[in-house]
């Protein structure tokens, strides 16, 4: 449940980040430059500041909310193993020593040292 939490957070996080990040513009201009003409409120430098402020702060809460997530992984073990942890567990000893089928030679099942007391 926490997990889920905190995986909705990161993706919230996230698309407010790359909202911000749009709206700055690299020369400086970015939001400001929109409300220059309709009275400012807040000015051209402050709305710098705030956007980036508020690009900290995401960056920073995503770093936080990535290493609580990792840490609030669900890690019960659950009934059915995987499929390499089967073969992992079934897998051979490498080191053992092979064992090789042995040749029945049905052809010759007669002792010819019987035979040749017999004979005598």
């Amino acid at each position: 449940m926490i997990f889920t939490l905190i995986t909705v957070l990161i993706f919230l996080v996230c698309a407010l980040l790359v909202l911000i990040v749009l709206v700055q513009n690299s020369k400086g201009g970015g939001l400001a430059s929109n409300f220059q003409s309709s009275g400012q409120v807040m000015g051209v430098r402050k709305t710098n500041d705030f956007l980036e402020k508020a690009t900290w702060y995401l960056a920073g809460a995503l770093l936080v909310l990535s290493i609580a997530a990792s840490a609030a992984i669900p890690r019960e073990k659950q009934a059915s193993d995987s499929r390499i942890e089967q073969q992992i567990q079934n897998a051979q000893d490498p080191n053992a020593e092979p064992s090789f089928p042995v040749a029945n030679d049905n052809n010759n099942t007669e002792k010819p040292a019987e035979d040749s007391k017999e004979a005598k």
